[in-house]
């Protein structure tokens, strides 16, 4: 059983995250020529480097967090046609509720500067308007649908966006 879980887990990630930071970026670059830290004198264009290369570690180890407690405390996926069995509520998931999101944000964000590229930067804003409008309007309701009140509760509690200072704490059983 876990195998399997494991297998949907591994075709998701190569479909959803991996087209979003890896196939479009790449074509995006591959349509154009840019070179690492373009048009910045040295020494900032090593620190332009430096810098996405770090944002974007940071969102691929939050990305990676939010895909593993799918797979661990889920049983599912992070996949619209594969989601998780359980409401996950822990770990990062404690502070806010669309970590994964922001990981995902926060690699094509390290992408654009680390390429210095205005086209991953575009799409990066259209992605995140995009998610923006997808969250409340279809992965909520949905949300509502499969886990009821817990989601319920969940969702009062944590913030979609903007982290908690504290992690939330579910009171009684």
């Amino acid at each position: 059983m876990r195998r399997g879980i494991l297998i949907r887990s591994i075709v998701s990630v190569l479909v959803l995250p991996g087209m979003v930071t890896g196939v479009l970026p790449a074509w995006m670059l591959s349509t154009r020529s840019y070179a690492i830290g373009d048009r910045l004198p040295f020494p900032l264009n090593i620190v332009a480097a430096a810098g996405g290369l770090a944002i974007a570690a940071g969102g691929l180890f939050l990305a990676a967090g939010c895909m593993v407690r799918f797979f661990s405390d889920g049983d599912g996926t992070l996949a619209p046609w594969d989601p998780p069995r359980k409401l996950v509520v822990r770990g990062v998931y404690r502070y806010v509720r669309n970590p994964m999101i922001s990981g995902v944000l926060g690699i094509l964000l390290g992408e654009a500067i680390f390429f210095g590229s205005p086209a991953i930067l575009k799409w990066l804003v259209f992605f995140a308007i995009l998610n923006a409008v997808y969250m409340p309007l279809w992965e909520e309701p949905g949300l509502v649908d499969r886990f009821g009140d817990d989601y319920l509760l969940y969702k009062r509690n944590v913030p979609r966006w903007v982290p908690r200072l504290t992690p939330w704490q579910r009171e009684g059983p």
